[in-house]
């Protein structure tokens, strides 16, 4: 089994539990390990692969936290950096009576992770590289590091694989710059995943199907487009596919996407590179149908790391 690494943000999500307050009126709060490379990695030891975080937390609480949760899903941490100048990375959320996301980013030590620090990195020992964070986009030395280690793993001929995570409140007055960054790596990568709400941005198409179409366009990648309930879109070789999820009693979506990259990439670890390359319709059908069950399942309980408690291989035959 190939082991996989996953590149990026590292955080601690600080949710608002007094339900309809602002940030500003919310005086209860929970703290939950978030960052959505953490995530997929915390998917991937769940159903039993072998996986490791490259990230930077502060030297705090809050980032001995971070580890902990890592650890306890089996992810190797000692690419994970303590960093005792910058404290870790928070974000502040309360949901509104619209429905609508009070949203405070207070970045920290996740964005200072360096090109030099991820260059120790024995990038040989890894079978697929996964790049899934929006703020390795944003200006910092995680940007230059990220993108250095994307090329890196494409130099290593590391199976690689990417998902955007489009965040509208980092980047709602730098949109350009972030759809330009995402279709260079999805240029490139082996594989990419996006949300509906993300292949609308990234295309300028207002349907799946003229979205997935733009996309197939520009790129050779397999990409999956995650649809919710409805499932998820398989782009493949110039055709495309509804793979179908599974009903489940949903209670919180949080982690869904990562959840699907995660089952898939712990899946696609069990095969070299061109065993992949040799996959069709077929087989990649087989992956998303797994891919779907996870990110259904993690919609059944509340957080993601919650959720990811539930997961193991055997939901694969359910």
């Amino acid at each position: 089994m190939n082991k996989i690494l996953c590149i990026g943000e590292a955080l601690i999500d600080m949710i608002c539990t007094d339900k309809g307050m602002a940030l500003s009126e919310g005086e209860h709060f929970i703290k939950k390990a978030g960052g959505a490379p953490m995530n997929v990695a915390a998917a991937i030891g769940a159903l039993g692969g072998h996986v490791a975080v490259a990230a930077k937390v502060g030297e705090d609480p809050f980032g001995k936290h971070l580890i902990e949760v890592l650890n306890g899903f089996n992810v190797d941490t000692r690419h994970v950096i303590k960093d005792p100048r910058h404290f870790t990375t928070l974000a502040f959320v309360s949901l509104m009576q619209n429905g609508e996301r009070d949203f405070y980013f207070n970045r920290g030590a996740d964005g200072e992770l360096t090109a030099e620090e991820t260059d120790l990195i024995h990038l040989q020992s890894f079978g697929i590289a996964h790049f899934g964070s929006a703020t390795g986009f944003l200006p910092g030395p995680l940007q230059a590091a990220y993108h250095k280690m994307f090329y890196k793993a494409l130099d290593e001929n590391l199976y690689v694989s990417f998902d955007p995570n489009h965040r509208e409140l980092l980047f709602g007055n730098n949109k350009e710059e972030f759809i330009l960054r995402s279709w260079e790596f999805m240029g490139k990568a082996n594989f990419f995943k996006l949300s509906d709400e993300e292949a609308f941005l990234l295309t300028g198409q207002s349907s799946i199907d003229q979205a997935a179409s733009a996309l197939m366009e520009k790129t050779n990648a397999v990409f999956a487009i995650t649809c919710g309930k409805e499932g998820a879109l398989l782009g493949l070789e110039g055709n495309t596919f509804m793979v179908p999820s599974i009903a489940i009693e949903q209670v919180d979506t949080t982690g869904a996407g990562d959840a699907f990259v995660g089952a898939l990439l712990f899946q696609l670890s069990k095969y070299s590179k061109n065993e992949i390359h040799s996959f069709g319709a077929k087989e990649w059908t087989g992956l998303f149908l797994n891919a779907n069950k996870a990110g259904a399942r993690t919609c059944a309980y509340m957080g993601a790391m919650e959720a990811f408690k539930q997961l193991n291989d055997t939901i694969f035959s359910a």
